[in-house]
């Protein structure tokens, strides 16, 4: 019998090592490669846009021509981070507009979760919706992430700073709630 197992070992042992045939990459692998060819950098020209908003309407970067726009791509609506940052957001944007900038919020949430989250916390920042994931892979807001030890493709919590010339002028990438929203108001007076 131990010859026998002894065996089996061997013959695993080389099936494991013989090349295995690479896997077509998934719709989500592509977005993640997508994410990471990006190449969204600070005075790269931002890509364009077009997505839904809350309340209806389609928002595009093309309407914020000659403004500074600010850009916060968090990972779900109504999560304990993502509610935070959206009232900081909503409780600067009277300072933001102050400082002739405009700010929008993009999740991959539905109009529908967008719209209840906007309406539970009395959110004044346009919410839009981009379900699948282009403008997320376009803006480097999309890629691998980890929690308790799984790895998943996800949002990745980020802010950009956009010119009015429709530049890139600043990026925040893994983003840390607390004093977040403050310091981007702080990134855009000086802009």
């Amino acid at each position: 019998m131990a010859a026998t197992k002894s065996g089996k070992n061997a013959k695993n042992r080389q099936t494991s090592a013989s090349p295995k045939p690479a896997a077509k990459p998934s719709k989500r692998a592509a977005l993640s490669a997508t994410a990471i060819r990006s190449g969204l950098s600070e005075g790269a020209k931002a890509p364009a846009f077009e997505l839904p908003r809350d309340g209806g309407g389609i928002v595009s970067l093309s309407d914020y021509a000659g403004k500074k726009l600010v850009v916060f791509f968090y990972p779900r609506a109504d999560t304990p981070g993502c509610t935070r940052e959206a009232i900081d957001f909503t409780r600067l944007s009277s300072a933001f507009a102050d400082a002739g900038t405009a700010v929008l919020g993009v999740s991959g949430d539905p109009l529908r979760a967008q719209e209840a989250f906007r309406n539970k916390h009395q959110l004044s920042v346009p919410l839009l919706s981009d379900e699948k994931h282009q403008m997320l892979a376009a803006y480097g807001a999309w890629g691998e992430k980890s929690m308790y030890g799984r790895t998943f493709e996800g949002i990745l919590r980020t802010t950009i700073l956009i010119g009015p010339d429709g530049r890139i002028i600043r990026i925040w990438r893994n983003v840390r709630v607390d004093g977040h929203a403050d310091d981007v108001l702080a990134a855009a007076r000086a802009a």
